[in-house]
């Protein structure tokens, strides 16, 4: 007997007070979500919370012990205000020492650019006790792994290497296939029928997307699943669906 995959799932926190006030527009959910898609996992929360240690140290112990794998971006840099090390290693309850490698690296690096080392820039070498580094190709300053919470730069440019540098170490599952199918009716149309056929094939998520404009509506049907026979059915009836409903509107099909 075939034993069913296991869902592979992810939650992500972003930190950072510059998110909430709007200062920085945050790229990195995307980065993350397009990370996982790649990959087959399941990214199913977002959490954006600011710099103060016990927001970090909840949302940290609560995605934890809820998805497969935590991703965090920001709060790793050299500033006063830059808390996610101390909050990681508070929700872990574990020490947070100069990690030698880590020097070494950033030493190394600050060797070549000619940068002083001081006890600002040491912050970046402060990593829980017993984690492991998340190489940085950009500037050097790792991120780190402690059980499935991976540590990351809200940098987009560097967070983005660290994802590539994460990649080959987790475990992927199943990737989720897409169908778009677009329709020149309103949701309030198309709601009913599409959540009868959502009924009918739960395993495949619908969505309903409006792109509002000038002088026409226009919808955009997506469907994701795993499974591709399932999936290429729920299409099928979603098509059929939809020429219905624009024949008894008297609407032309939009071009796909």
């Amino acid at each position: 007997m075939t034993q069913p995959e296991t869902r592979v799932t992810a939650g992500m926190i972003v930190i950072g007070d510059e998110i909430l006030s709007g200062r920085t527009k945050d790229v990195n959910i995307g980065a993350v979500a397009d990370f996982c898609t790649d990959l087959g996992i399941d990214l199913t929360e977002v959490r954006v919370v600011s710099d103060e240690m016990d927001h970090i140290v909840e949302a940290v112990n609560a995605l934890r012990s809820r998805y497969t794998y935590v991703f965090t971006s920001g709060g790793i840099g050299p500033t006063h205000d830059d808390i996610t090390a101390d909050a990681i290693a508070q929700a872990f309850g574990v020490a947070l020492p100069i990690n030698a490698q880590a020097r070494a690296m950033l030493e190394a690096r600050w060797q070549q650019t000619g940068t002083e080392v001081n006890e600002a820039r040491l912050r970046m070498a402060r990593i829980p006790e017993g984690a492991d580094l998340i190489v940085n190709s950009v500037s050097a300053a790792p991120g780190f792994r402690i059980g499935n919470v991976h540590v990351m730069a809200g940098v987009p440019v560097i967070m983005r290497a660290m994802l590539e540098a994460l990649a080959p170490t987790l475990q992927g599952g199943k990737k989720v296939s897409s169908v778009s199918i677009k329709c020149a009716v309103g949701e309030g149309t198309l709601g009913g029928p599409l959540a009868a056929l959502q009924a009918e094939f739960p395993d495949v998520k619908m969505g309903s997307y409006p792109q509002m404009g000038r002088d026409k509506v226009m919808v955009e049907l997506v469907l994701r699943s795993s499974d591709e026979a399932r999936l290429a059915q729920a299409s099928a009836a979603v098509r059929a669906m939809v020429v219905d409903i624009h024949q008894k509107a008297g609407v032309a099909l939009p071009q796909e």
